[in-house]
């Protein structure tokens, strides 16, 4: 599935799948999402070995939004659960420090979505939304995602301490 989306600066943005060669871009996002420690639970020192793995060899599918060979972010979609739970997918996705605020995160929930309808998924869930993520969890709630739990003090921010995380769900059939 190959899809093209405008995005606010009104340039054509197209979100692919990924290819291996396309994790030396994906990296140095990655990297810099990871390091800061402040919306996923990855270690902050991941190597770029573990990183290949558990971005693009683990997940079902690894996508890269993209605009004039520049990788703008990347995506990944996954059965969340085995057997009886994988009806419901699980997406990660991540925008670079210099792309972000325009739309790019909008534009893979988006794409995610229909991906994961066209795969079968009848249902997306996310995990551990980290609660003082608040752009994230906003823009999750406007896309018809619901909280249905809090985990209390379940993070451990780097400035903030200890904060709660979300598990959030939408029904996608």
């Amino acid at each position: 599935m190959q899809t093209s989306h405008r995005v606010q600066e009104h340039k054509t943005m197209q979100i692919r799948t990924a290819t291996i060669a396309d994790f030396e871009k994906i990296w140095p996002i990655f990297h810099a999402v990871v390091s800061a420690g402040d919306t996923y639970t990855y270690p902050r020192d991941t190597s770029k070995e573990q990183a290949f793995q558990w971005w693009m060899q683990v997940p079902k599918r690894t996508l890269v939004a993209e605009e004039d060979g520049e990788i703008l972010g990347t995506y990944y979609i996954k059965a969340n659960q085995l057997g009886g739970g994988a009806h419901v997918c699980n997406c990660g996705y991540m925008v670079s420090a210099a792309a972000r605020g325009r739309g790019i995160a909008r534009s893979m929930c988006e794409h995610s979505q229909e991906l994961a309808r066209e795969l079968g998924f009848r249902a997306m869930q996310f995990n551990f939304v980290v609660s003082s993520n608040h752009t994230a969890v906003k823009l999750w709630t406007q896309l018809g995602f619901e909280t249905l739990a809090r985990l209390p003090e379940a993070f451990l921010h780097p400035s903030l301490g200890y904060v709660d995380a979300l598990v959030m769900h939408k029904k996608l059939a």
